[in-house]
Parts: C-alpha cells; sequence; structure tokens
C-alpha cells in the first residue's frame, strides 16, 4: 500500500507503507492517517536525522544481501543490472527534505486523508 504525504511546503512524497512503517514508528504516528504539525516538525527532523546516521554506521547484515541474492536468483543474468539494496537514507530522504520544508515553512504534513 502506498502512503502519500502531502504539505503547502513541499511536492507529495510517495512511499510503500512497509517502508514508511519504521519512520513513522520512530515519530509515534499511525501509518493509515495523520499529520505531523509544524510546531512537532523541528523535533521529527532531528529525531529522523538521527536515525539516518544511525543506519549508516551499520553495515548490510549477511540476511540482507542473502535475501537480495535470493530475490535475483541462481541464474546468471547478463542482459539486466545487478540488483542492489536500497538504504533507509535512501528512502527516508526526500520525507526527511519534506519535514525540513514544513519546519522552515511552519507547514503541516498529512497523510491518509
Amino acid at each position: 500500500m502506498l502512503i502519500t504525504f502531502k504539505s503547502k511546503a513541499y511536492p507529495n512524497v510517495l512511499m510503500y507503507q512497509e517502508h514508511a512503517q519504521r519512520i513513522l514508528d520512530l515519530l509515534d504516528k499511525d501509518p493509515e492517517r495523520g499529520v505531523i504539525t509544524a510546531a512537532e516538525a523541528p523535533k521529527a527532523v532531528q529525531l529522523l536525522e538521527h536515525e539516518i546516521d544511525e543506519s549508516r554506521k551499520h553495515q548490510a547484515t549477511d540476511e540482507v544481501e542473502q535475501d537480495v541474492k535470493a530475490h535475483a536468483g541462481d541464474i546468471e543474468d547478463t542482459d539486466h543490472e545487478p540488483a542492489e539494496a536500497v538504504t533507509f537514507s535512501t528512502r527516508a530522504y526526500p520525507l526527511l527534505e519534506m519535514l525540513r520544508a514544513a519546519r522552515d515553512q511552519g507547514s503541516d504534513i498529512l497523510w491518509g486523508v
């Protein structure tokens, strides 16, 4: 399921719910419907920046590498680029930028409405 984050301060950000879940859990928000108010935005930026920094400190585990290989299969595929894991920081960046814009412009962020 897709979540569309909306704010007057930034273009809409679309994320799969499974990818947004970690961020929303960090912010103690419901994935179905919610708001990050302009007053909450500075703390949300700080929390998300910290979580991104922490995620960069830890290398991908063997389990993640095995999962990528399992989805790619055992057959050598010379027609396509090799599969690459997308990091948490890469997935979180658009929402972090939206949070920064909302903080700077005093706007709320809404989803599920």
